[in-house]
């Protein structure tokens, strides 16, 4: 894992940081969508949220994670095509389960198609479904 972050920053020209390093290796370890909050929770008080902030719009910006909007709010997730800071694609659903919390990432499964009006211009999609996911239903 940490070759792997260490390259990823070394891919997106960044610096090697300890925060960098421990906000991508906490994604890594929790393979969900996370707010703000929940890295402020799990990297306990390493780091002021304005570093944490930073650390996050820099990802978003250079193609490392995305957002994932759900009910609550903003989340992130890490982006698993290789994505660069002039092109992002993720036109995958989100699920969020109702029962655990957890937002995901459903790779496979695509947004449909949107016809929008004449002189309308989509910037992103975002769609997100609530339900229960595989462990909650078991």
């Amino acid at each position: 894992m940490e070759q792997f972050v260490a390259d990823t920053l070394k891919d997106h020209n960044l610096r090697t940081t300890t925060c960098r390093t421990e906000v991508l290796g906490t994604f890594l370890n929790k393979e969900v969508a996370l707010s703000h909050g929940d890295l402020e929770g799990a990297l306990g008080d390493q780091f002021d949220r304005v570093t944490i902030y930073r650390t996050l719009k820099t990802f978003l910006e250079k193609g490392i994670i995305h957002k994932v909007l759900d009910d609550e709010g903003v989340r992130y997730a890490l982006c698993k095509d290789r994505c660069t800071e002039h092109d992002h694609h993720h036109d995958h659903i989100h699920f969020k389960c109702t029962n655990c919390g957890q937002t995901n990432c459903l790779e496979n499964v695509h947004i449909p198609a949107v016809q929008l009006p004449d002189g309308y211009r989509a910037n992103e999609l975002n769609l997100l479904i609530q339900g229960r996911c595989p462990e909650c239903v078991a």
